[in-house]
């Protein structure tokens, strides 16, 4: 069932979309995900993939993740995953660059999920509480992630364990953005 969030991840998807065939006069294209499989792929050759977002027939499950970590994840952070097969998504968020984390495909959320386990456990490691990220910045040791206690959207320093609260949900962050067509 699509909630809000889901609702507002496919209309930025959307907008990104628009604002590339308004730019390029074409679907996206992209060249990280050539040779890989997915949902999302309309074309490719040997130097880029053209795709759309596509939305999942079933919820992902991350049934794995919780358990290898004895956490329940945050309803917001399955939610921003869990909907949606799309290209990662350059955005802006208050005039700073970021980019959207999406899952391309199954065999990328398999990565992802190990991905987000492996954080997890770091940050139990370090006695953080925990956070899964959602976005890059253009510093690579700075995160967008989402509070899996509150579901606050926090910039996180990876390197610090700083945290500064950016958005009271994941819903008014993605609300928030704006696509950054390049």
């Amino acid at each position: 069932m699509e909630n809000t969030l889901h609702l507002a991840l496919w209309a930025l998807a959307q907008n990104y979309v628009t604002a590339w065939q308004h730019q390029h006069q074409s679907l996206p294209c992209t060249e990280d995900y050539i040779g890989l499989s997915s949902p999302c792929a309309v074309s490719e050759n040997t130097h880029q993939v053209q795709w759309r977002p596509v939305k999942r027939d079933t919820a992902a499950d991350f049934t794995n993740v919780e358990t290898g970590i004895s956490l329940r994840l945050h309803s917001d952070i399955k939610d921003f995953y869990n909907r949606l097969y799309c290209a990662d998504l350059p955005v802006r968020f208050e005039g700073e660059s970021l980019c959207l984390v999406q899952v391309w495909s199954d065999d990328d959320l398999a990565r992802l999920q190990e991905n987000i386990l492996g954080h997890l456990m770091m940050q139990r490691q370090r006695k953080l509480t925990p956070t899964v990220f959602i976005a890059t910045t253009e510093d690579e040791m700075t995160i967008i992630a989402i509070d899996n206690m509150s579901g606050e959207v926090v910039k996180e320093g990876l390197n610090t364990g700083t945290r500064e609260v950016i958005a009271k949900d994941a819903e008014a962050f993605v609300t928030a953005l704006e696509v950054d067509v390049v």
